[in-house]
C-alpha cells in the first residue's frame, strides 16, 4: 500500500481519485451486445451465454424442480443465517414506509403525496467467484415492502447450466419465482428491452463487473432507470492510536478481496498504528483464499497519516467513501461531521461485514465518490412519488388571481384562461 504522511490539501484531489482500469473498447463492446439483444432477443441471449459463459442453453427460465433441488442442498446453517439476516433487513426497511401528510396550502387548496411501488423491477445478482445471495436479500426485501408487482431476477449460471444453490434458495425464501439464467451485459439488455422470454422492467438494480456497470449506464440514457451509478467497492477507515491493528487489517482485507479494482484506505493520527497495521495485513494475507486478488487491490490502496481526527474526517468527506469506518474513541460524537458517505460504521466492533450481511442496513451503496450526491438503496428506491391536489370553488377563488398574474407574465394565456373561465362561471353562479 502507498504510504503518505500529512498530505497538503493541494494533493487531496489526486489522492481521492479512484484507480481506473483500461476500458478503451468497453463502451463499443457493451453497445454492440445491447444492440443485438434489443434486435434479436432470446437468440442474442443464447449466443452471448454460449460465448461468455461457455454453456449452450435451450431455455433461460429457472424451473420449479431446479429450485426445489437447490433448496434441499443448502445447509440448515445457511438457511438459519439467511432467516436472521432477512429479519433484520426487513425491520430496518419497514420503518421507511411512512404515511404522507396532507397539507392545506391555503383555504380550499389541499395537496398530498402518495408512494407507489414501481410495477416492474429487475434485480441483477452476480454469480461468479462470489455469488452474492446477500445482495438478493438487500434488493428483494425493500422491493417487496414497496409493493412492486413484478420482480424479475437475472443471475448467471455455471458451465453446467446451474444457478448457485444459495441464490435459488434465497429467491425461494423471498417468494421470487421469475428467475433467469442470464448474466453480464446481455442480462441488463434483456431486462431493459424485454425478449420473447424475459419481461421488460422499468428499473434495474444490482452490482456487477465493468460490463454490467457499463450496460446499466447505457440503458439509463435510453430511458430505463437504474439504482445508481456504480463502481468498484471501497472502504475508508479512520483510526486513532487506540484502535486494534488486527481489526483494522481485517476490515481493510474484507474489502480488498472483492476485486483488483477495489480500493481500501486507512487514515490515522498515529504513525505507529500504521506500522502495526502493515504487519497485521502481512500476517492475515497468508491465510486468505483470495490472497492474490487482495494483494493486487492493496497495490492501489493507501495508508495516510494526518495530525488530527478533524483532518481525517475532512479528507473522508472529500473522498466520499462507499463504506466509512470510524474506529476511534467516542465515535458517535463525530456523526454530525460526516457529510459524504454511503454507510458509516461506528466503533471498534462495527465491522463493515455486519452491514454487508445482517445488521439490517442496505449494502447496495454509491461508490466512486457518488456518495456526495446519491444515497444507498432503500424502500424509496423502489417507489415513485405521485402528488395529488384538490381545489374547491372557494379554493380557486383564493388562488386564482395569483395563477392569472403568473401565467400572463409568462405569456401563457391559455394557462390563464383555464382559471379565468372557471372564475367567471363561479361568479355567475
Amino acid at each position: 500500500m502507498k504510504e503518505i504522511y500529512q498530505p497538503n490539501k493541494e494533493q487531496w484531489k489526486a489522492l481521492t481519485a479512484r484507480p481506473i482500469l483500461s476500458t478503451d473498447s468497453l463502451n463499443e463492446s457493451v453497445s454492440t451486445i445491447l444492440k443485438e439483444v434489443r434486435e434479436k432477443g432470446d437468440q442474442a441471449i443464447q449466443r452471448f451465454t454460449s460465448l461468455f459463459d461457455g454453456v449452450q442453453l435451450s431455455y433461460f427460465c429457472v424451473k420449479e424442480n431446479e429450485i426445489s433441488e437447490a433448496v434441499q442442498r443448502v445447509s440448515p446453517q445457511i438457511k438459519k443465517a439467511i432467516a436472521i439476516a432477512a429479519s433484520n433487513i426487513k425491520q430496518f426497511h419497514q420503518v421507511q414506509l411512512v404515511d404522507e401528510i396532507e397539507v392545506e396550502t391555503m383555504g380550499g387548496v389541499r395537496c398530498w403525496r402518495k408512494s407507489v411501488g414501481i410495477e416492474k423491477v429487475g434485480l441483477y445478482i452476480p454469480g461468479g467467484t462470489a455469488p452474492l445471495f446477500s445482495t438478493l436479500l438487500m434488493l428483494g426485501i425493500p422491493a417487496q415492502l414497496a409493493g412492486c408487482k413484478q420482480i424479475v431476477l437475472c443471475t448467471p449460471c455455471d458451465k453446467n447450466g446451474k444457478v448457485n444453490d444459495v441464490i435459488l434458495y434465497t429467491a425461494k425464501f423471498l417468494g421470487i419465482t421469475t428467475i433467469f439464467k442470464i448474466g453480464g451485459a446481455q442480462a441488463i439488455g434483456a431486462l431493459a428491452y424485454g425478449t420473447e422470454t424475459v419481461p421488460q422492467v422499468y428499473k434495474i438494480f444490482g452490482p456487477g463487473n465493468q460490463y454490467v456497470t457499463k450496460a446499466k449506464e447505457l440503458v439509463q440514457t435510453q430511458g430505463i432507470a437504474i439504482d445508481m451509478p456504480a463502481g468498484p467497492s471501497e472502504v475508508l477507515i479512520i483510526a486513532d492510536q487506540n484502535a486494534d491493528a488486527e481489526y483494522l487489517a481485517a476490515d481493510l482485507l474484507s474489502q480488498a478481496e472483492h476485486g483488483v479494482d477495489s480500493q481500501v484506505v486507512l487514515l490515522s493520527t498515529s504513525k505507529s498504528k500504521i506500522e502495526q497495521v502493515k504487519v497485521a495485513l502481512s500476517n492475515q494475507l497468508q491465510d486468505l483464499p483470495r490472497r492474490e486478488l487482495a494483494e493486487k487491490t492493496l497495490e492501489n490502496s493507501m495508508l495516510i497519516a494526518f495530525e488530527t481526527l478533524n483532518e481525517c474526517i475532512e479528507f473522508s468527506n472529500e473522498y466520499a467513501p462507499e463504506h466509512l469506518i470510524l474506529n476511534i474513541d467516542n465515535a458517535e460524537q463525530y456523526v454530525d461531521a460526516i457529510t459524504n458517505a454511503g454507510s458509516v460504521f461506528l466503533g471498534a466492533f462495527s465491522c463493515e461485514s455486519a452491514g454487508d450481511y445482517a445488521s439490517g442496513t442496505n449494502h447496495t451503496l454509491p461508490t466512486n465518490g457518488f456518495a456526495k450526491s446519491y444515497s444507498g438503496v432503500s424502500v424509496d428506491s423502489f417507489v415513485k412519488k405521485i402528488t395529488f391536489q384538490t381545489l374547491t370553488a372557494q379554493g380557486l377563488r383564493n388562488i386564482g388571481k395569483t395563477i392569472e398574474i403568473m401565467a400572463e407574465a409568462e405569456q401563457l394565456i391559455a394557462h390563464k384562461n383555464a382559471v379565468s373561465i372557471r372564475l367567471k362561471k363561479i361568479g355567475n353562479e
